[in-house]
């Protein structure tokens, strides 16, 4: 029997050609975060922020930042994926809709409080590598969300990093993970490219 869900997954190929005469009403691009942002974070803290560049003028200041990609500008919508600097001190108020909806007893929240405090608190390397995880799941997710939307989509890892910081008013506990162009794809696209065979990938033990 066919899987909807795994046929979208196993069909996704990266768009290197879009219809710059296709757009995103705000309420689509706000929808594809909504789905992105059902991914797993780290102690359910949501450490991302996702940067919509939609408009022609944003646009034009984000592609020469980014290698003057012609996607940039051609593609509806580039998200800038942000992870964010992972902070305990978030727990409670992340975990609060949790504890509402009755997923967790609330005399549960300060032990995960403190096991977030003593997995982050003091390591900045541990903090950075987190945020990029949540950023890199979060870019997932949205990829996915897309293509299971007839949409196309791009991760983006060539752009500069500071400068992307500087023109877009990052915050200092956010880190540019990537770049994820979307929208609709030209007919000439490469179809899904062979991948590896998973007798060279997988190893049981």
């Amino acid at each position: 029997m066919t899987n909807a869900v795994i046929e979208s997954l196993v069909s996704r190929s990266t768009t290197s050609h879009y219809d710059p005469g296709f757009t995103l009403t705000d309420d689509q691009i706000a929808n594809l975060v909504r789905i992105a942002t059902t991914a797993p974070t780290s102690f359910h803290l949501q450490n991302w922020r996702f940067i919509a560049v939609r408009t022609p003028e944003a646009k034009a200041r984000l592609r020469p930042i980014a290698w003057d990609q012609p996607k940039i500008t051609a593609a509806a919508v580039t998200f800038i994926i942000c992870g964010q600097l992972p902070d305990h001190a978030t727990v409670p108020e992340r975990l609060a809709p949790v504890v509402e909806a009755g997923i967790m007893p609330a005399e549960a929240v300060p032990q995960w409080e403190e096991s977030a405090r003593g997995l982050y608190a003091g390591h900045p390397q541990r903090q950075r590598d987190e945020a990029v995880r949540t950023g890199s799941i979060g870019a997932t997710a949205l990829i996915y969300a897309a293509n299971a939307l007839s949409l196309g989509s791009t991760p983006i890892i060539g752009f500069d990093a500071e400068a992307v910081t500087r023109e877009f008013a990052l915050a200092a506990d956010e880190v540019p993970v990537m770049l994820v162009a979307v929208g609709a794809k030209q007919p000439q696209n490469w179809p899904q490219k062979p991948r590896r065979a998973v007798s060279d990938l997988l190893t049981f033990v």
